[in-house]
């Protein structure tokens, strides 16, 4: 296999961990503050509206709010629309003369970071009632088109590091010959314009949670193409074709003056320099503009450090696989000022993981006990122990390296200090952020003399590395290059994760929406005695579901829809977590149906309702049900 091969077979990679780990799901971004009716409540009279507020800015559809009657009909009058000009506020209006009984609203919306989340709730008008509204217990991304989303995110963060990574190598570190890097910068163009037109046609069916059949639906395409994640895919598009006009000229030039012998290349001008550096600022800012940066706190910041996060670990794990590939070329002499270059360029993009990397965690997490008690947290330290393995294994590779170089005492110079000494040992939370990047350094210092760009003494051409010490190099650079993919995954599962502080908060946020709207818990329970006609459901309406007195009405429904009487029912809850219980409810027969008004139950949680349903002296059946006490 050839050189740039290798380096483009880390995408592959990529994308086999992703496979072999399993996508993560991607949890809800945002959540529900208010729903106005309340979820559980039993209005006098008929709303005009339905109206959500979201703990952050959401994208709607026309269909984003379907309010279902208790026979199953839609009842929209209209569209669904952001209330009052404001982005977190969704409402859909309702038609007139609505009949009493349980209607049930169905969501679907995109959290500001481009998540789609859903959900249901139900309301009541007059009186709680049967309801026939079928709502998905789906997850909100349908799972193929969840993992071929997945797929391509993650092949796009490979490409764009080795788009950038392999450019900047190019560019700052002058190899002594840029050929055998051409490929590794095509193949991370084309990826990424792949990636990228097909995250475009994703993104309809992974927003509505449909499967791949509906990837050219041009209702989808046409929803994609109008909101803010299709907006950032568009303008990486047109980024990469002005990328790719650059590099053109860019070869073109330096071929024009390139003449003699092969020597180091010639230092780029100021002004390719800064046209490279907008087009590498410009691709970065498209991740930033639709994913975590762009919502929370802070959004400028956070999106000016997320753009410094994504170039640092591009121009770290890039230039290792640029490095990987020309230590491949046999023929093609290492310099090894260049090799300085790149050692002092990762060192800074170490520095910079690390700032942004440590900003970062504090902006996601928020708190210490989201650390462990969120999946945010938990992956966060899943990164970081990465990342420390990484750089033990930096050490011992620069420790064995350095073995050799001793061994073979080819120059009179100092030993080149690596990038890992400079940093210290120090660990980041960013993608890759390890400092054994500058084993390149150590292993050619000897070569590399103090690692300036003069060349040694009586020498006409550049120090290069020996071939004992190009294989021990080589080697110790693929070790990096493998375990910095997998903290590159590791990072790509965790873009796709709720922030700790947002799960935190959004929590807080159901729990407070809950406790201060709902008045009522409704539960229809199937049983089936055996017997014939013995089957039928038992409602039950505990008022209002929290700490303290409650009142609890049980009617059991028959096979036909209407109203029967059994001999006797029986209710209790226990709380196994608390060993609470079980507590018998005390349920009387109250003419109809049967009830109390003096169950107490002691302490919030989700408690097992236990209902007892005796249709005959001999056949009775239990059902049991999880209910949530609020505090």
């Amino acid at each position: 296999m050839s050189a740039p091969r290798r380096a483009v077979a880390l995408v592959a990679l990529l994308g086999t961990l992703f496979l072999l780990g399993g996508a993560a799901s991607v949890s809800a971004h945002s959540a529900v503050r208010e729903t106005t009716p309340g979820e559980g409540t039993v209005l006098k009279s008929a709303p005009k509206q339905v109206t959500m507020t979201f703990t952050e800015s959401v994208g709607i559809t026309d269909d984003s709010l379907r309010v279902l009657s208790p026979e199953n009909r839609r009842v929209n009058a209209g569209d669904t629309e952001h209330a009052s000009g404001r982005s977190d506020s969704v409402r859909v209006p309702l038609d007139d003369g609505l009949a009493d009984g349980t209607y049930t609203v169905a969501w679907r919306v995109v959290s500001a970071d481009s998540h789609p989340i859903s959900g249901a709730f139900t309301f009541s008008i007059g009186k709680p009632s049967e309801t026939t509204a079928s709502v998905s217990a789906e997850p909100a991304v349908n799972p193929a088109s969840g993992a071929l989303y997945d797929i391509a995110r993650y092949a796009a963060y490979a490409a764009v590091a080795l788009l950038i990574g392999a450019a900047t190598f190019v560019l700052v570190c002058r190899p002594a010959s840029a050929e055998p890097l051409r490929g590794l910068v095509r193949a991370g163009w084309w990826v990424l314009v792949a990636t990228t037109a097909a995250l475009l046609l994703f993104r309809g069916p992974y927003e509505r949670g449909t499967g791949p059949s509906t990837l050219l639906d041009p209702e989808l395409v046409e929803n994609t193409l109008t909101s803010r994640p299709g907006w950032a895919l568009l303008a990486r598009l047109a980024l990469l074709a002005g990328a790719a006009v650059f590099l053109v000229r860019l070869g073109r030039g330096a071929a024009a003056e390139k003449e003699g012998p092969e020597k180091e290349q010639v230092r780029p001008k100021p002004v390719v320099l800064a046209v490279g550096g907008v087009l590498a600022v410009g691709l970065a800012g498209t991740w930033a503009a639709a994913e975590h940066a762009s919502a929370g706190i802070q959004v400028p910041l956070a999106m000016t450090s997320s753009m410094l996060h994504l170039l640092a670990m591009a121009v770290w794990l890039g230039g290792l696989a640029a490095l990987l590939t020309t230590l491949h070329r046999s023929e093609a002499l290492l310099s090894a000022a260049s090799v300085a270059r790149f050692s002092r360029l990762a060192f800074a993009s170490v520095a910079v993981l690390v700032l942004t990397g440590v900003y970062q965690s504090w902006r996601g997490l928020g708190s210490w006990d989201a650390v462990f008690d969120t999946s945010y947290g938990r992956i966060l330290v899943v990164k970081v122990c990465s990342v420390v393995l990484l750089l033990a294994a930096a050490g011992f590779s620069r420790r064995w390296t350095g073995r050799l170089t001793e061994a073979e005492q080819p120059l009179r110079v100092p030993v080149l200090e690596t990038v890992g000494a400079r940093a210290g040992g120090s660990a980041d939370s960013g993608p890759g952020a390890s400092s054994s990047s500058g084993d390149a350094g150590e292993a050619t210092s000897a070569a590399a003399g103090d690692g300036s760009d003069e060349k040694p003494e009586n020498e006409s051409e550049p120090t290069s590395v020996p071939g004992a010490r190009r294989g021990a190099l080589r080697r110790s650079v693929l070790a990096e290059v493998v375990v910095g993919v997998v903290v590159l995954v590791i990072t790509t599962v965790l873009t796709g994760t709720q922030p700790g502080r947002a799960e935190i908060e959004t929590a807080a946020a159901e729990e407070t929406a809950a406790a201060g709207q709902r008045t009522a818990s409704t539960t229809l329970i199937p049983f089936d005695v055996g017997t014939p006609g013995g089957q039928g459901k038992v409602q039950i309406v505990l008022e209002p579901g929290r700490v303290g007195e409650n009142t609890v009405e049980a009617v059991v429904i028959g096979p036909d829809g209407g109203i029967a009487t059994v001999p006797e029912i029986r209710l209790s809850f226990t709380l196994a977590s608390q060993k609470i219980g079980p507590i018998d409810a005390g349920l009387t027969n109250k003419g109809g149906y049967w009830g109390t008004s003096s169950l107490n139950l002691p302490i919030p949680g989700t408690w097992t309702m236990k209902v007892t349903i005796r249709t005959s002296d001999i056949d009775q059946v239990s059902e049991s049900r999880r209910v949530k006490i609020l505090r």
